[in-house]
């Protein structure tokens, strides 16, 4: 599988490391109920098809990035910055 990190252009996916899905960047707010924190730190979907993670380019830029892709074709469909991304903290 090839990624193609906006600062460094397209590269191998053993250059990065996988963190898991998106929604470590939809952190409960100050105050949220205990069961918010339940399903933010808990529950995770495992989808087949497209899906939005998390990768750190470890062995380039250092950059988080947030990577669409289909997890039954390995297609990579988008790939942006993390802080660039809707829904980042």
């Amino acid at each position: 599988m090839r990624i193609h990190c906006p600062l460094c252009g397209q590269r191998d996916r053993r250059e990065f490391t996988y963190y898991g899905a998106d929604d470590f960047l939809r952190r409960p707010g100050e105050g949220a109920a205990p069961e918010a924190w339940d399903n933010y730190l808990h529950l995770r979907d495992n989808p087949a098809g497209v899906t939005r993670d998390l990768w750190y380019h470890d062995m380039g830029c250092s950059s988080w990035l947030v990577v669409e892709r289909n997890t039954v074709t390995h297609a990579v469909l988008s790939v942006r910055l993390a802080a660039e991304a809707e829904g980042a903290a």
